[in-house]
């Protein structure tokens, strides 16, 4: 088992940037492939972006248009979402998730636990 938190939220203006962990107890995140996802309110969770089990890959959703950075930090067992040029639209709760599924990391079903989510709030 896994047990996932996420820190790191807030409220930002336009523009600012926010830096959001996930951080792992139990297993580590070398066991797993671990993806970030968002749900804003009366929405679905979508995927935001992912970062292979061996920490070599990343893959980030279309609307991200290079302005997010997954990494991974393994002595504290942590994996961090740097945000930047956030806009309005990327408010949400930000979860992070993992998986044993490398080639199906776009869904949410797939991912075998999660953490509880961090609120990011962005006014424009």
């Amino acid at each position: 088992q896994v047990q996932l938190v996420e820190s790191g939220g807030g409220l930002v203006q336009a523009g600012g940037s926010l830096r959001l962990s996930c951080a792992a107890s139990g297993r580590t995140f070398s066991s797993w492939h671990m993806g970030w996802f968002r749900q804003a309110p009366g929405k679905e969770r979508e995927f935001v972006g992912y970062l292979s089990q061996s920490g070599g890959t990343t893959t980030y959703a279309d609307f991200v248009e290079g302005r997010f950075t997954i990494s991974r930090d393994s002595a504290k067992n942590t994996v961090y979402l740097q945000m930047d040029s956030l806009k309005p639209e990327d408010t949400a709760v930000y979860y992070c998730g993992v998986t044993m599924y490398y080639n199906a990391y776009r869904e949410p079903r797939n991912y075998n636990y999660w953490g509880r989510g961090t609120q990011v709030t962005v006014s424009s």
